[in-house]
């Protein structure tokens, strides 16, 4: 979609927010539950307004109970409405793994196809902001290996209005990851009118011809500034966005290492088990003759998520994405 001069710029929680906004006017069976998400607009304000524009029967203010919160959700959409469910950070889904996997996933296969089940579920996800235990978990590998779920992780505020959006219309459920990192990072334009970004498709932020960097969400800047710097050195990185991890897109992957032969992951997330694995064996299965180095992995660490002192050090950044590139091209 065009901008122009009239078109707002806003931040990434700004646009969750007005993606919430629109799609509550646009369509009365979407509604929004969870903890502080009602009068007091949300832990980082990402549902303020709502409830004064939409109520209490559509903005809907939880106990502190993260399995009842996506129950009910369940309850809901297998009755026609559209939940928006919220649970304030990663480290809190886990007692609500029970709903997700055996209710909310496969809803569609175990009716044999006679019911879906349209919800949304936000989760802020991802460190750096210092947050105490629990706070700042990558584990989008969870969801993506539970077949019957799609799981969205935005990285600009334009897709995160448009793929938010495109999540609440889908008609099978979705966990839409929000980078909180990069919640007030900067602004761009995001249009006040409706608007889709299509689950599945990846951007390519940069486009190279030395190497294919993939990454998503918060990675996605340090990926880019590393990019940059390694400009000054000759060396040309294409910058894949992945924006959608289920289901991944398979064709812009394959596409972009075929043209390179190099690749790199990045990703928050620990190494092991990481969705860093999972793009290297897509390659190594579909372009396996195109490889000229072996694939690098720019991650976490396997070690449950530092507390404040280490935070930095555990957080990939752009110095060390530099050092992951440049084994891929030296190689």
């Amino acid at each position: 979609m065009s901008t122009d001069d009239t078109t707002p710029e806003r931040t990434l929680v700004e646009a969750v927010s007005d993606g919430l906004h629109t799609e509550m006017e646009r369509d009365d069976s979407v509604v929004v539950l969870g903890e502080d998400v009602g009068a007091s607009g949300g832990v980082f304000r990402a549902t303020e307004g709502l409830y004064d524009r939409f109520g209490r029967d559509r903005v809907v203010d939880t106990p502190l109970a993260e399995s009842g919160i996506v129950g009910t959700a369940v309850g809901l959409a297998a009755n026609g409405m559209r939940p928006v469910p919220e649970l304030q950070f990663m480290g809190f889904v886990y007692p609500a793994f029970d709903q997700i996997v055996n209710h909310v996933a496969r809803m569609r296969t175990r009716s044999r196809g006679r019911y879906s089940c349209p919800m949304t579920i936000r989760i802020p996800f991802g460190g750096g902001i210092r947050a105490p235990e629990h706070h700042s978990e990558s584990k989008e590998a969870f969801f993506v290996h539970e077949a019957g779920l799609k799981v969205v992780v935005p990285s600009t505020p334009y897709d995160t209005k448009g793929l938010l959006a495109s999540a609440i219309r889908d008609p099978d459920p979705v966990i839409f990851l929000e980078p909180k990192l990069i919640y007030r990072s900067f602004r761009e334009e995001v249009p006040d009118e409706p608007y889709t970004v299509p689950i599945g498709e990846a951007a390519v932020r940069r486009e190279g011809t030395d190497v294919s960097v993939f990454t998503w969400g918060a990675m996605t800047r340090p990926t880019m500034e590393a990019a940059e710097n390694l400009a000054e050195e000759g060396v040309d990185c294409e910058v894949v966005d992945l924006r959608t991890l289920s289901p991944i897109d398979r064709e812009t992957i394959v596409d972009s290492f075929e043209k390179t032969g190099r690749a790199v992951v990045v990703h928050e997330a620990p190494k092991t088990g990481g969705l860093a694995g999972e793009i290297t064996s897509l390659i190594q299965e579909e372009a396996l003759l195109y490889q000229e180095a072996p694939i690098e992995r720019v991650t976490g660490f396997d070690v449950p998520y530092p507390l404040y002192a280490l935070e930095d050090y555990y957080l990939p950044e752009a110095a060390r994405i530099e050092d992951g590139i440049r084994e891929a091209v030296e190689f």
